[in-house]
């Protein structure tokens, strides 16, 4: 079976108003807090290595749902579409919340700013990197509106690896820049899902 926002307009259009909630505030950062050269800033590809990552995760997914239709899920096609949403809108707003606690520190690539400290305030508390764990879970619930295992499969496993290296990267970045406090507040704090990694 294809995905069903290929055969109903209603769930294409729904899917596409879930997208562009989630796009549109991605390229306002990007332009507002995007690339620029900066004395703290320690990239290694990560950025456009992510970017490839995600992008390729969303056109292999995509791809697998209408080529291997018979890897389709085998439940109600609503109801996992409809979970699909949610679960995309859900990580969009966890990480528009995550971005706006970490305020003036939130930036596209791995810098530090002058003075900068380390945030323990909102979901900080218990991860250091909730903004990359709301795009995952936006990842994951676009998969899950796909209605196919293989094609969640792909886009998890393409972008998991795209945030694995960006995480190690910067968390390198980080406790170099930032120090004893940085490094302290790793061993209390887990990177993507509170208590369990």
């Amino acid at each position: 079976m294809f995905p069903v926002f290929a055969t109903n307009a209603l769930d294409a259009y729904i899917l596409f108003a879930a997208f562009f909630f989630w796009i549109v505030p991605e390229l306002v950062w990007f332009r507002l807090r995007g690339p620029r050269l900066s004395q703290g800033q320690i990239e290694r590809f990560s950025g456009p290595l992510l970017m490839a990552a995600i992008w390729i995760g969303i056109w292999g997914s995509l791809n697998i749902a209408f080529a291997l239709p018979q890897a389709a899920i085998p439940w109600h096609r609503g109801l996992v579409f409809g979970t699909g949403i949610i679960l995309m809108l859900a990580g969009v707003a966890f990480r528009l919340y995550s971005i706006r606690i970490l305020g003036k520190y939130f930036t596209t690539v791995i810098t530090t700013q002058p003075g900068q400290t380390v945030v323990e305030n909102g979901p900080y508390r218990w991860i250091r990197h909730p903004s990359y764990s709301g795009a995952l879970l936006t990842l994951f619930g676009l998969g899950i509106t796909l209605g196919n295992w293989l094609s969640l499969l792909v886009i998890m496993l393409a972008t998991i690896l795209g945030y694995s290296y960006r995480i190690f990267v910067e968390e390198k970045a980080l406790a170099v820049s930032l120090g004893d406090p940085y490094r302290e507040y790793m061993k209390h704090t887990k990177r993507i899902i509170p208590f369990v990694i």
